[in-house]
C-alpha cells in the first residue's frame, strides 16, 4: 500500500474528477492522501472535501507563493487546526525567491508565524523551499522548528540541504521529478536519504512522473515515484511503499 504524502485534490481541475481519482487510488493501492492547504479562503472547500473521504486528510497553512491573500496569525492557524481530527498538519509553509522578489519580509514572517503555530499545536509542518535553502534552514534554526518536525515536501535541493534538515529531524520528500533523467542531484538524495525518514508525494496535479510527464498529475500515479526510488536505491518497490506509508503515519501520528 502507497501513501501520497503531497497533493492539492481541492483544487479544481481534480475536484472536479474526484470520484475517478479516488478509484484509481484504489486500483494502485494507494491508500491515503494528504490534501494540503495554500490559503485560507480555500481552506473550507478542501475541509469539505476531506471530511467525506476517509481515506484523504487535510493540513492549514498559506503558501509562500501567495502574497495578496488573507494573512494567518498563530491563534487562527491553531483555532484552524484545532477544529477537526482531520487536520493532521501546518502548511505549506516556507520561502519561494524563485518566482517573487525581494522585498520579501512578508514571506519570512509568515513562515515563522507557521512555525510557531506548529511548535502550538503539536502538528508537523509541511515545508515548501526554491531557491531559498539557506533562509529556510536559518529560520527553522532560529525557530527551533526542530521542536515541531515536519517534512520537507517536493525536495528538489542538494544532499548538504537534505542532510541539514535531517539534522533538525525532519522528513524529505520526493515527488515525480525524482523519475526525470537530468534530476541528477535529486537522485543522489534518493539514495542517500535514511529510508526511515523518507516520503513519497506526487503534489498533483503538478509534477507527473515518467511516463506521465506533461500531464496532469494525481495521487495515483505516487506508484512510479515509489518504484523509481526503489531503482535507484537497488531495494524492492514493497519495502519503499510500506516503509514511505508508515513513515507518514508515524510522522502524522494523529491519524494513528
Amino acid at each position: 500500500m502507497y501513501v501520497d504524502s503531497h497533493c492539492h485534490l481541492d483544487f479544481p481541475d481534480l475536484a472536479e474528477n474526484l470520484d475517478e481519482i479516488l478509484l484509481r487510488m484504489k486500483q494502485n493501492r494507494v491508500c491515503h492522501a494528504l490534501v494540503v492547504s495554500v490559503s485560507l479562503p480555500d481552506w473550507p472547500r478542501l475541509m469539505q472535501l476531506v471530511e467525506e473521504h476517509e481515506e484523504l486528510s487535510a493540513s492549514v497553512g498559506v503558501h509562500p507563493d501567495y502574497p495578496d491573500t488573507e494573512e494567518p496569525d498563530v491563534a487562527m492557524l491553531v483555532k484552524m487546526a484545532a477544529s477537526s481530527p482531520k487536520v493532521v498538519a501546518i502548511g505549506e509553509t516556507g520561502l519561494d525567491y524563485f518566482r517573487l522578489q525581494e522585498p520579501l519580509d512578508w514571506q519570512r514572517e509568515r513562515f515563522r508565524t507557521h512555525i510557531r503555530a506548529s511548535r502550538e499545536t503539536g502538528l508537523p509542518l509541511i515545508i515548501h523551499t526554491r531557491s531559498a535553502s539557506e533562509d529556510t534552514l536559518r529560520i527553522m534554526r532560529e525557530e527551533h522548528a526542530e521542536l515541531a518536525g515536519g517534512v520537507m515536501h517536493c525536495f528538489t535541493e542538494s544532499w548538504d540541504v537534505a542532510q541539514a534538515a535531517l539534522d533538525l529531524g525532519f522528513y524529505i520528500s520526493l515527488s515525480g521529478i525524482v523519475t526525470f533523467k537530468k534530476a541528477v542531484d535529486l537522485h543522489e538524495v534518493a539514495r542517500k536519504v535514511p529510508l526511515d525518514r523518507l516520503l513519497i508525494e506526487t503534489d498533483s496535479p503538478y509534477l507527473a512522473p515518467v511516463p506521465f510527464r506533461g500531464k496532469q498529475n494525481d495521487p495515483s500515479k505516487v506508484v512510479h515515484v515509489a518504484e523509481h526510488i526503489a531503482n535507484l536505491r537497488g531495494i524492492s518497490v514493497a519495502e519503499v511503499a510500506s516503509t514511505t506509508k508508515n513513515n507518514f503515519f508515524n510522522l502524522f501520528n494523529k491519524l494513528n
